[in-house]
């Protein structure tokens, strides 16, 4: 492979190619366990070596290996930097990345010089800075960088895809998406119930993800999970591949939800009084080069039910999900009346999901875990770019620092970069477009 262009190849074609893949995981926390899971049900994976800090998370992952009958990997333990050991087994091809937000850039940057492709969740850096650092070290060591967003697969979501690709919605105009999940039970954690309804927070008296997630709303302002809202929506309008970001502006309300759900379980708790800085909504509104708007929402401090809040609109029509309705003009049953989403869905499901759906039975979070592991993994065999490339990553996470900007600076513009620096002019969607690859 190319060194220098390697990072911007065309998205993978998915050849299921027979070699054994062997994968190395740095942080196996819930989130980790989850790939741990995937990569265990396949022939074509091995899982070298583990990386965590904590004791109580590599014994639950080597009870996953010894469920499954698989040879326990190699550890790396005793501090945050374990994972550079980790890093110069050279059998190594892969790395999955599930570790707290924080430690996200310098793990894969250092995964990249090492000569590993990185897969890693949510959030390339906190700064932009950060994330023009991931682009950089991509182009530089050919390492492709894939941000795990495992929405962009989500079965409901490709056949809306599907349905817009066979011109269904008409031109798009408008498309609107956000993390809104009441996380309440998962910021605040007591010790004894997991997921479930404490009042504490921070690495001493918790667990799971109220160590360090709870924090991040304490100190920064902004969309501090954007990639679930924006990454499913961009192919739709082929940003990074013929269209662009150019702007966005961010609001925020203010920060009551948090408070008010210890004082609610536990009246006078010290932790009620907490300066949580961030805003119980926020929502970014954003300009494309072709014309079209987003709205991006961050959702998860208050009561509700779960939903994306996604909804792609069009000159003939429009998808919801907040109550799964599809309205096409001169199609749907009835002027003016919403359609149940399903029946189009149905007709319109993608034909990836179609040939793999046996293969993603059971498979976390409705199945889409299965096709954004795979992706990951077929790229790695074949030595080609992942359908999710580090151009892709890098835009759906930078609306964390471009958010807070804009909120910090009382709500002003911010000027989106260029992490494709003109590439996205020439560069094609091929995200999905064939029924037997990505």
């Amino acid at each position: 492979m190319a060194a220098a262009g390697f990072a911007i190849l065309p998205s993978i074609t998915f050849g299921m190619s027979k070699s054994k893949v062997k994968l190395g995981y740095i942080g196996v926390g819930l989130r980790g366990r989850n790939h741990i899971s995937e990569g265990l049900l396949r022939d074509d994976v091995e899982i070298v070596a583990i990386c965590d800090t904590q004791e109580s998370s590599l014994k639950l992952c080597r009870e996953q290996f010894q469920q499954a009958g698989k040879k326990l990997p190699k550890e790396f333990t005793g501090g945050v930097d374990a994972y550079k050991r980790m890093l110069e087994m050279k059998e190594i091809e892969g790395v999955i990345i599930a570790t707290p937000w924080t430690f996200h850039h310098d793990q894969a940057v250092d995964a990249m010089q090492a000569g590993k492709y990185v897969g890693c969740e949510v959030l390339a850096g906190l700064t932009l800075e950060d994330h023009w650092n991931i682009v950089n070290v991509s182009e530089k060591t050919g390492m492709s960088y894939m941000t795990l967003e495992n929405v962009c697969y989500r079965r409901d979501v490709m056949a809306v895809l599907n349905m817009a690709r066979q011109n269904l919605f008409g031109e798009l105009v408008h498309l609107e998406g956000g993390y809104q999940h009441d996380l309440r039970p998962v910021l605040f954690n007591d010790g004894a119930h997991f997921y479930g309804h404490g009042v504490e927070f921070g690495p001493d008296k918790s667990i799971g993800e109220a160590q360090w997630r709870t924090q991040h709303n304490i100190d920064m302002v902004g969309d501090i999970y954007p990639t679930h809202g924006l990454g499913p929506l961009m192919p739709f309008i082929n940003i990074n591949r013929g269209n662009r970001i150019t702007n966005l502006v961010s609001f925020s309300s203010k920060a009551k939800g948090l408070s008010s759900y210890v004082n609610k379980l536990s009246p006078g708790h010290k932790n009620a009084s907490v300066n949580f800085k961030n805003g119980d909504i926020t929502t970014t509104l954003l300009n494309c080069a072709n014309g079209e708007t987003l709205s991006i929402q961050h959702d998860t401090h208050l009561p509700r039910p779960y939903s994306l809040g996604f909804r792609v609109q069009g000159t003939e029509g429009l998808w919801t999900d907040a109550n799964q309705s599809i309205y096409i003009e001169g199609k749907s049953k009835n002027e003016d009346v919403w359609d149940p989403a399903e029946e189009w869905l149905k007709k319109y499901d993608h034909p990836l999901w179609k040939k793999y759906e046996k293969q993603a039975e059971g498979a976390g979070h409705g199945g889409m875990d299965w096709f954004v592991f795979n992706g990951f993994v077929e790229a790695i065999k074949q030595k080609r770019q992942t359908p999710i490339d580090v151009y892709d990553s890098v835009t759906m996470s930078a609306i964390l620092p471009l958010s807070a900007k804009s909120i910090t600076e009382g709500n002003m513009p911010q000027d989106f970069p260029d992490f494709t620096r003109g590439k996205w002019k020439t560069m094609k969607n091929t995200f999905a477009l064939n029924d037997s690859g990505f």
